[in-house]
């Protein structure tokens, strides 16, 4: 199952202003509106765009000044560099910064601003110019009225599919950005997605950047993107886990490189560990959905496939960065959404990792942080507090649980309890998880338990009877 907690992020949360360490002091304010007239009435009562104090004379004359340069180099030089002067970079990040208001946003769209920028970008050869440009659409996009009117471009959607093979950082972020600003909104997601799949480099492109590239934000940005693809599209995400490599990913030599979905998606949550929990979350969101199917189980579970170094690190960041003993409820509150994720990667492994290793192999710390998880929501729930949230991941952790319960040997039994992972309160906890709904597996562990600790089991046994 999908186990999406929280929705995905507000369209309006896309909208992005130009990088503030790039601009200058006066980077940080709008236009100044233009002077009284004579008559006591501004000249911007005409001028302004929609109820803003923008003009749209300065905005006409900025985009003009942009078509008059971007021509002039490429009649002069078009192979070599451009340089975009402070001054011109100073007002196209005045009229990024503008577009983020729904009336600039209109008024750029009636201007034909999409078809301008578009022109650019194809002539720009300036990262910074092409970063820009596809900015301001960015934030265009983040309108249903002007997504709409912008997605319906065919030249647009097929130069940004392009631009996902760019080399530039912030120029790739723009474009991830726009794209999923696009395929969040249900009025042209579908023609987006029709547009993806007809472009097999879009899936290379991702696959490289996620395997490649060290920007967080960047892959925080191509995360969102592909999750958001995958929940959105099964069928092509099916596509995107069976393909075979192309030609372009052939490497030097001739041979082939085999960018299989799952070690892209784990290469990229392996940077992120330390630098962005949400960053990671998403990418464990997206491996989770991979379970979901049966071409990503199928995946997963061959004897030379990702399975096993997905299992290691989703088992390290559970038992060595999350719900550890010392932590506070507070921080376990904090943690429940990204432990119903590495939960659920988990659990689906388990169930398919006899191909790479043995289920007893299942290590102590991962067993008991899911009893700790459990002993966690057992006392919230004692409290009289309703958490949904922290409910699933309990829910998962129980049938997590009973699996492992299921065949649990006599040596784990004990070795948990000499670690002090299995104590009277949390073999409670635990009988309380499975007794009801997983009886063969409370069987197994009371089994185990009686022969390794039989005052606990002896305890445990008043409690529960099965």
């Amino acid at each position: 199952m999908d186990c999406r907690v929280e929705g995905s992020e507000e369209v309006e949360n896309e909208r992005s202003s130009s990088p503030a360490g790039i601009q200058s002091p006066a980077m940080d304010r709008n236009p100044s509106p233009p002077p009284e007239a004579a008559d006591g009435k501004t000249d911007g009562d005409v001028d302004a765009i929609g109820d803003t104090v923008y003009s749209k004379h300065w905005l006409f004359s900025t985009l003009t000044r942009l078509i008059n340069m971007v021509t002039e180099h490429s009649e002069v030089n078009s192979d070599g560099p451009m340089q975009l002067p402070d001054d011109d970079e100073e007002d196209l990040c005045r009229v990024w910064d503008m577009a983020m208001d729904k009336d600039v946003a209109a008024f750029l769209q009636e201007f034909k601003a999409t078809d301008i920028l578009l022109g650019v970008i194809a002539k720009s050869r300036c990262q910074r110019l092409t970063e820009v440009c596809v900015g301001i659409l960015g934030n265009i996009a983040c309108f249903p009225a002007t997504c709409l009117t912008l997605s319906q471009n065919e030249d647009l959607g097929a130069v940004l599919l392009l631009l996902l093979g760019d080399t530039d950082p912030p120029t790739l972020l723009e474009t991830c950005r726009l794209l999923l600003t696009c395929v969040s909104q249900k009025d042209v997601c579908s023609l987006w997605l029709q547009r993806i799949r007809q472009r097999t480099s879009v899936r290379s492109n991702l696959f490289f950047i996620m395997c490649s590239s060290t920007n967080t934000d960047l892959l925080e940005k191509v995360g969102e993107l592909l999750d958001k693809l995958f929940d959105l599209d099964e069928e092509l995400m099916k596509s995107w886990i069976t393909a075979q490599p192309s030609e372009e990913e052939e490497d030097d030599d001739g041979s082939q490189s085999r960018l299989d979905v799952a070690s892209c998606l784990l290469e990229a949550a392996k940077q992120l560990r330390s630098e962005s929990p949400n960053g990671l979350e998403v990418y464990l969101h997206a491996l989770q959905l991979l379970t979901t199917v049966d071409e990503g189980i199928q995946t997963l579970a061959a004897p030379d496939g990702p399975g096993k170094a997905v299992w290691n690190f989703v088992c390290d960041v559970v038992c060595e960065d999350l719900c550890q003993p010392t932590d506070l409820p507070a921080v376990l509150q904090e943690q429940k959404s990204i432990l119903v994720q590495a939960f659920a990667v988990l659990h689906a492994l388990y169930r398919c990792q006899d191909q790479w290793c043995s289920r007893s192999d299942t290590s102590l710390p991962l067993i008991g942080t899911v009893l700790r998880v459990l002993q966690f929501h057992s006392e919230v729930k004692d409290e009289g507090t309703k958490d949904e949230q922290l409910q699933t991941l309990a829910e998962i952790a129980a049938e997590f649980l009973a699996d492992i319960c299921s065949h649990i040997p006599k040596d784990t039994v004990a070795d948990l309890v000499k670690n002090g992972y299995l104590t009277e309160k949390t073999a409670l906890t635990a009988a309380a998880s499975l007794a009801q709904n997983f009886r063969t597996s409370f069987q197994q562990l009371q089994s185990m338990l009686s022969e390794t600790d039989p005052q606990m089991a002896d305890m445990v046994r008043k409690q529960f009877t099965v």
